[in-house]
């Protein structure tokens, strides 16, 4: 894996360890809507974008019927509070009727996920179901989460998606980033 950058404290999750979870929860997607004919996937830009990717070749390598578009959403701006959730980027058609799978890339607070959820479910979807690649273990809002890559500490993590300040993004690892990396 090479040396760490100075910014990061440890590989929380490894390359191999997300690849295989990846399968595992593509089989479990698959199994779950075995019956439905099409599956409507809405990933959560920018940080689902690696996770959905990977995530829907393993679905359509096991014959899954789906199609995907995107969500924009902004609940942190430029500080590292939580904020407000905001759509920035709406879905390009209507889920009216449709079995609906929204990807994203981490629950922390829920926020974010919880505000979706209940925007999206105004839309009267067929069934509507969630999956995130992490879960922080802290306090959440009451949100269904359906399938869940990894729970992980309370602490800022980076890589597969997930970044800080537009940085370590497309690492292909999860890593914990240094408390000084973000509080300078």
């Amino acid at each position: 894996m090479g040396d760490l950058h100075p910014d990061l404290a440890r590989v929380l999750i490894s390359k191999d360890a997300i690849e295989k979870r990846v399968k595992e929860m593509a089989k479990q997607i698959r199994g779950d809507f075995k019956d439905t004919q099409r599956l409507y996937i809405v990933g959560i830009l920018k940080g689902a974008f690696i996770f959905l990717a990977d995530l829907t070749r393993e679905l359509s390598e096991l014959s899954m019927p789906h199609v995907v578009d995107f969500m924009a959403l902004s609940s942190y701006g430029k500080s590292t509070e939580s904020g407000a959730v905001r759509i920035l980027m709406d879905l390009r058609e209507p889920i009216e009727n449709q079995h609906v799978l929204i990807v994203e890339d981490i629950v922390d607070t829920g926020h974010t996920l919880s505000y979706l959820y209940h925007i999206l479910e105004g839309r009267k979807p067929a069934s509507l179901h969630t999956c995130a690649l992490v879960r922080k273990q802290r306090e959440r809002l009451n949100v269904p989460l359906d399938y869940i890559g990894f729970d992980i500490p309370d602490v800022w993590v980076v890589g597969y998606g997930l970044d800080f300040a537009d940085q370590f993004r497309t690492l292909p690892y999860v890593a914990e980033l240094k408390r000084e990396a973000y509080t300078r």
